[in-house]
């Protein structure tokens, strides 16, 4: 079972838009991220806490989907 995970991607032109990850564990999240951008920094991948999208965040492991328009900001609160 997946769940959704946030990262904060930093590429040598500044911040990446917000991006998701399925992934079973952060760990994992992280690798999909980091295999996904591999020129670019991965500065953080967490539980999403509060945040809520109407965007499609997929369904599969290793689905890494950016948001463009949208902007990291540390979660607040708990996912679970």
């Amino acid at each position: 079972m997946t769940q959704l995970f946030i990262a904060q991607v930093r590429s040598a032109g500044g911040p990446q838009p917000l991006v998701t990850v399925r992934a079973a564990s952060e760990g994992e999240a992280r690798l999909f991220v980091e295999a996904h951008y591999p020129d670019d920094t991965v500065e953080a991948v967490v539980e999403p806490g509060e945040w809520v999208s109407d965007a499609d965040t997929g369904s599969d492991a290793g689905d890494v989907r950016e948001h463009p328009g949208v902007v990291w900001q540390p979660p607040t609160g708990s996912a679970g």
